[in-house]
């Protein structure tokens, strides 16, 4: 008997143990290590996952859940952001919709593309794309302008009838950007890209493990931000210079003649 109360004990207490094992095991919306595109995503801004330009981030869910990722976007660029979403064989119409907001949460609107669309019943995928503006490196506080630093993607399904929530799906997101160049170009920077955590880090001691530790975001470009000042303007720019000093001699040295006229009268 006294065996049997033992095991039983140490059943019980063996459960509590591994509880918070359990609940710790559920998938995190953490970034990908060694460069590895995510294959889960987050259910909030705070929580979503990060992946590079290029990469293809990919997620299982549910219809009805909100998908988040977030990926790093830098002055002159102009992402493109592109979503397919893989729907199961029996479903009824769904309205899938890819939303994209700034580092201040500020909802971006689409130059052009399928922002959203309605899959019929029986529609195997649905694929979603949305071309933001260019990003500048500064702007008006008053404006609405696409501006360097973290960038979010929600993946939703809106309208979704009752017999569908809960239906299992899964998504892919990819973001590839065009470089305008000096078309872009604007005359200012910011101090710092929109990225999460950034006040804390520029503000606080390298070695200061703690305010480290409170950095929500640690994605970049590969060649890290830019710093907003140079761009293939200048470039342009020169070559203007030096083709407006070449026409102003060539049009000198058509206009000058024969150089200063004589002062002997003709015939003397």
């Amino acid at each position: 008997m006294r065996f049997t109360r033992a095991l039983t004990t140490a059943v019980v207490l063996l459960g509590l143990a591994a509880a918070p094992a359990a609940a710790d095991s559920s998938p995190s919306a953490s970034p990908a290590q060694d460069g590895d595109a995510p294959t889960t995503a987050g259910t909030s801004f705070r929580t979503a996952a990060e992946f590079e330009q290029g990469q293809v981030a990919t997620a299982n869910g549910a219809a009805g859940d909100y998908l988040y990722w977030s990926f790093p976007a830098d002055a002159g660029q102009r992402p493109t952001v592109r979503a397919t979403v893989k729907l199961p064989g029996t479903h009824a119409a769904q309205t899938w919709r890819v939303d994209v907001y700034d580092g201040l949460r500020r909802r971006q609107a689409c130059q052009w593309g399928a922002q959203a669309r309605t899959a019929d019943a029986g529609t195997s995928s649905v694929e979603l794309a949305c071309v933001l503006r260019t990003v500048r490196a500064w702007t008006e506080p008053w404006a609405n302008d696409p501006l360097p630093g973290t960038y979010y993607v929600r993946l939703t399904a809106v309208n979704v009838s009752t017999s569908d929530l809960g239906v299992p799906v899964s998504a892919e997101v990819r973001v590839d950007s065009k470089d305008i160049g000096g078309a872009a170009a604007v005359d200012g920077s910011l101090a710092e890209p929109l990225v999460p955590g950034i006040a804390v880090t520029s503000g606080a001691d390298e070695g200061d493990a703690e305010d480290r530790s409170a950095v929500l975001s640690a994605i970049e470009p590969e060649d890290g931000w830019s710093s907003g000042w140079w761009s293939d303007r200048w470039v342009w720019s020169g070559i203007g210079a030096v083709l407006a000093a070449l026409a102003g001699i060539g049009g000198y040295a058509l206009t000058r003649g024969a150089g200063r006229p004589s002062r002997v009268p003709p015939g003397a």
